[in-house]
């Protein structure tokens, strides 16, 4: 079975930084991109940023300055680190991969059970 584990949240003041990892147990196969999501409290989940299999990446509007992803594509493998972390930061971090499943036909999206990241004083 394969799962995505999170890890590298926690509870940090303003101005502080944190990174988060991301790496998925089990065997997945060209994986197309891997991303980080976020869903803050009465929020729906939103998009942070996502990195390819050929290196490339998107950035929401409101990650372009302070987050920086980066990963091993081909090790199932990502990174998000933040900078600066403001209290609107507040959030749980969901990693996704999307690829196929040894032993399956066709690719799927699978998602980690997130990792609770706080800012505040």
């Amino acid at each position: 079975q394969v799962q995505l584990g999170e890890s590298g949240g926690g509870l940090v003041q303003p101005g502080g930084s944190l990174r988060l990892s991301c790496a998925a147990s089990g065997s997945i196969l060209g994986t197309a991109y891997m991303a980080w999501y976020r869903m803050a409290p009465g929020n729906e989940r939103e998009l942070v940023a996502m990195i390819f299999n050929t290196g490339g990446t998107v950035y929401a509007d409101s990650a372009k300055d302070r987050f920086i992803i980066s990963g091993d594509i081909a090790k199932n493998t990502v990174f998000l680190q933040i900078n600066n972390l403001k209290p609107e930061d507040t959030a749980v971090y969901y990693c996704t991969i999307f690829g196929r499943v040894q032993g399956s036909q066709n690719p799927s999206q699978l998602w980690g059970q997130g990792t609770q990241v706080t800012v505040s004083s």
